[in-house]
């Protein structure tokens, strides 16, 4: 039986925060307690918008147990977990404890561009390996691929490790698709916030958000009200916080939404090349909507 009601909800993918190029723990500690006090279900360490790929090996290792051990069993934990080589990704899944960790996340396989059976092989190869149950990660606009609806659910079909798909393609009818036809207990959460109330309307199950590290009670409000079938409430929240998201990528993810952390004061905007902080004229504009949305924002010092 799968146990994936505790990611229902939202969770947030975590930015890692950077002072002088190396990684701001005070910072990380401040945003962990700052998202769980906002009501947030669960937390997501090392995904994209933690910039993991610019993260070292060591890094990565110090980010996720910092988090756990920040967290101190408030609320799930999940770790970005995912890469294109699949026999050095079994081995570390083999390798590694992952203690305090609930879930793993893993992204579709990236440039390599697999067949939908090799994407089917590669997550098979992951679920033997791996101790946790897995969150499917589909997001085409990173990986060059999209991840089928047929495919997603053969793999569900197939194994219950995998407990959920965190779907970032922009193409609802896939997603329902997958809500429609998927097995019991298997969860469909957006990838993408600006989606999210449409999909949870049509019977998802919530969330792994990026703004979520900004607007916390805000959006996780949003989602609850809308899991609870109070659309109105959900969609009045969902439209205090629309104008946001268009600032918050405008220059990329994570630049945009750690612009708006260091607005709230909770982190530098520093990102690792080749990224690139926000321009000043799209932060400016950035902060005149969290400013207008959420009724807050001091320059970070």
């Amino acid at each position: 039986m799968r146990n994936s009601q505790p990611f229902r909800g939202t969770g947030v993918a975590l930015v890692t925060p950077f002072k002088n190029h190396t990684i701001d723990y005070g910072a990380l500690g401040e945003i962990i307690d700052y998202v769980i006090d906002g009501g947030v279900e669960y937390v997501v360490s090392l995904g994209t918008t933690g910039e993991t790929p610019t993260l070292t090996a060591k890094e990565q290792i110090e980010v996720l147990e910092y988090t756990i051990k920040k967290v101190e069993g408030r609320t799930k934990v999940v770790a970005g977990a995912g890469g294109n080589d699949t026999g050095g990704l079994q081995q570390f899944l083999k390798d590694y404890s992952f203690d305090g960790v609930d879930a793993i996340l893993s992204a579709s396989p990236y440039y390599n561009k697999p067949s939908q059976e090799g994407v089917y092989q590669h997550y098979m190869a992951l679920a033997d390996a791996s101790p946790k149950p897995i969150i499917l990660y589909n997001v085409p606009g990173r990986t060059g691929s999209n991840m089928k609806a047929e495919t997603t659910l053969r793999l569900a079909e197939a194994s219950e490790q995998f407990i959920a798909i965190k779907d970032a393609a922009p193409d609802l009818r896939q997603l329902n698709q997958i809500v429609k036809h998927r097995p019991d207990g298997f969860l469909v959460l957006s990838g993408d916030d600006e989606l999210a109330l449409p999909l949870l309307a049509c019977g998802g199950d919530g969330v792994i958000s990026v703004i979520a590290n900004a607007a916390p009670k805000e959006f996780s409000d949003m989602v609850r009200f809308a899991l609870s079938g109070n659309i109105k409430a959900a969609a009045a929240l969902n439209m205090q916080l629309l104008d946001i998201h268009h600032w918050l990528y405008v220059d990329g993810n994570p630049s945009g939404i750690k612009a708006a952390m260091e607005i709230l004061g909770l982190c530098s905007r520093e990102v690792r090349l080749p990224l690139v902080a926000i321009q000043e004229r799209n932060f400016d504009k950035l902060k005149i909507e969290l400013e207008q949305s959420l009724a807050i924002g001091q320059p970070f010092s």
